[in-house]
């Protein structure tokens, strides 16, 4: 009886190693706080990355994505959040900067990543991914706020225009389906 459950777990352990090895995950990025990491230690979780900015009309969405994570994150939820200044220059700021406007204005306690570029020359390799011509979800971001919705094991699932707010019935019921999953 134990060496079938062993073998069980065993299997399952491949499982998590191969998801977690997904393209997505293996893209190196920097934490806010500059530190070398990946979405590695989300491998098994649905995920919901945002480009933000804070001097954008669409910046009180922060409010709505914490409590869509508060929400969720028992459940095996987490948003993440990618500070950008690709569109009108609405995310001026360091790293340093915005982690205190976060917290202070918004009590922001997602992660929340080092700012980079979604379009262009200099387009991060997330974003590539995200966007780019082999995306299930092809398409250029269009402006701050533009979120991705990835399933547990990786896969980019939908992509939400900035107009999609966080507690948007569309967005919930998504998130709730890729989580029952």
């Amino acid at each position: 009886m134990k060496l079938p459950l062993l073998l069980f777990s065993f299997a399952l352990l491949m499982v998590a190693t191969l998801s977690a090895e997904e393209p997505l995950y293996s893209i190196p990025l920097k934490n806010i706080d500059g530190q070398e990491t990946s979405l590695k230690a989300y491998a098994g979780k649905t995920l919901l990355i945002v480009n933000v900015a804070s001097e954008c009309g669409f910046t009180p969405q922060y409010q709505g994505l914490e409590t869509l994570y508060r929400k969720y994150k028992d459940k095996g939820f987490v948003v993440l959040g990618f500070p950008c200044n690709d569109f009108g220059q609405q995310e001026p700021g360091t790293n340093s900067e915005i982690k205190i406007f976060c917290k202070g204005k918004y009590d922001v306690t997602f992660p929340l990543f080092d700012k980079l570029h979604t379009i262009g020359a200099d387009r991060h390799p997330l974003y590539t991914a995200l966007s780019g011509s082999a995306s299930p979800v092809p398409g250029p971001v269009t402006w701050n706020f533009n979120k991705y919705l990835i399933s547990r094991d990786g896969k980019i699932l939908a992509h939400y225009e900035s107009d999609v707010e966080p507690d948007s019935s569309t967005l919930t019921k998504a998130i709730e389906d890729a989580l029952a999953k």
